[in-house]
């Protein structure tokens, strides 16, 4: 009798395999062909390591003399300095004279003792004897002195250690899959500062480097946090179809809604120091930032969707595709939900000073809405969550496929127990 109860398992696997087989082939016929033209890509646009610090001395913003030194606050005092435009009263008048913060600073390595001013606003309760903090040291040249002048607090105790606690917390809670994801994340930074932000600075595409670090960024992730499986190229396959919608539908509201590139000072200044293309960098700047905003929301639905058909289908071997869409589609309905929540509030809390600065200037809701800060807010938002949305039932129809494709194994079950999935009941 044992024999023979186990006569149908070892029949059945074999006949599953080449279904198996075709539908892992298909994946990888779509996303090896992406991947490998994104890669070509970043290589034949990889941009100059100093195209942002040559912009910056184009512009006459980077002083290269200036050196950047630690030091240790011994005392300070207040007293009176002559007013500047960070003083500027309501009525945008300067005053003659305000109150300003005088600080000495013993530097760090030489000991040598210098004198600076402490920011518009700032008082001696803020920095107390022993304060780390960083200041800009302009050599002597052209007949001038040697200059000292506050640049920063020093930061990197505090924020290294909260970095430290994070991890700690993430290699706790999920294990070497936590860690695997913050390296990924590390990945992704990499990514941005090395090849997107530049690339930017020098006028390539910036819908093209958008695309082509989601694609790099999102299967490194991808793989390095969950493995390499069906399941995984799954969520990713997802990610790209929500990533392509994203794309089209921002890429449409923002012809259609007339955003302007430069609607801020912050824009303007930007749009100056760029050159004389700066207003047509700023024009793709926006498209690439509602791409990268993209990313992470999508990455959650999506290995969420496909975690949850596969464990529908190792709790019922038996369940039909349409059964597995089915049952995956309340689970995605309900994260629809949750998940716009989470975008909308993302985009409020970013432009909370804005929104404060039009409820002193008693703007009509209408028209703040319809300027083009807001405007172009709203488009990212709305562009963003028709991806999420649409990325749901896409990712969810090609999971059940490729999870009825792989038929229910004791390898299949122990991998779903080590994703956090432990519902799987026995064939």
């Amino acid at each position: 009798m044992p024999s023979t109860a186990h006569a149908p398992d070892h029949r059945a696997a074999p006949a599953s395999r080449p279904h198996r087989s075709r539908t892992t082939w298909v994946m990888a016929a779509v996303v090896v062909p992406v991947l490998a033209v994104a890669a070509m890509l970043m290589v034949l646009t990889w941009p100059s390591a100093t195209a942002g610090r040559d912009a910056g001395r184009e512009a006459g913003i980077i002083d290269v003399g200036t050196q950047y030194v630690d030091g240790t606050v011994l005392r300070t005092q207040d007293t009176t300095c002559e007013g500047t435009v960070e003083d500027v009263r309501p009525d945008g008048t300067v005053p003659a004279q305000v109150t300003c913060l005088q600080v000495m600073v013993r530097l760090a390595g030489s000991g040598r003792e210098v004198q600076v001013f402490a920011p518009a606003g700032t008082t001696s309760a803020q920095v107390p004897d022993g304060t780390r903090v960083i200041v800009e040291r302009y050599p002597a040249r052209d007949g001038a002195d040697e200059t000292f002048a506050w640049s920063d607090f020093a930061r990197g105790v505090p924020l290294g250690t909260l970095a430290l606690v994070f991890l700690m917390v993430t290699v706790a809670v999920a294990g070497w899959r936590g860690l695997r994801a913050v390296l990924g994340l590390a990945v992704a930074f990499v990514v941005l500062w090395t090849y997107v932000l530049p690339g930017l600075v020098a006028g390539t595409d910036a819908l093209l480097l958008a695309l082509t670090a989601a694609v790099v960024i999102m299967t490194v992730v991808l793989y390095l946090a969950h493995g390499v499986s069906v399941r995984t190229t799954t969520a990713l396959l997802g990610t790209f179809a929500g990533l392509a919608v994203v794309t089209l539908v921002g890429s449409l509201g923002a012809w259609a809604a007339r955003l302007p590139a430069v609607a801020t000072e912050d824009d303007y200044r930007l749009a100056g120091l760029l050159g004389d293309n700066g207003v047509e960098i700023l024009h793709g700047v926006f498209l690439c930032g509602l791409v990268l905003a993209g990313l992470g929301v999508l990455n959650d639905v999506t290995v969420t969707q496909a975690s949850a058909v596969w464990e529908l289908r190792t709790a019922d071997p038996d369940a039909s595709w349409r059964a597995l869409f089915a049952g995956g589609m309340r689970i995605g309905r309900d994260h629809i939900a949750s998940t716009i929540y989470t975008i909308a509030f993302a985009y409020v809390g970013a432009s909370l000073p804005v929104l404060l600065l039009l409820q002193v200037y008693d703007m009509p809701l209408g028209r703040t809405l319809t300027g083009g800060v807001f405007a172009a807010e709203i488009v990212r938002t709305l562009a963003g969550s028709i991806g999420l949305v649409l990325a749901i039932p896409l990712t969810t129809g090609i999971a059940a496929v490729a999870a009825r494709a792989t038929p229910v194994t004791a390898r299949l079950r122990r991998e779903m127990a080590e994703h956090g999935h432990g519902h799987a009941q026995p064939a």
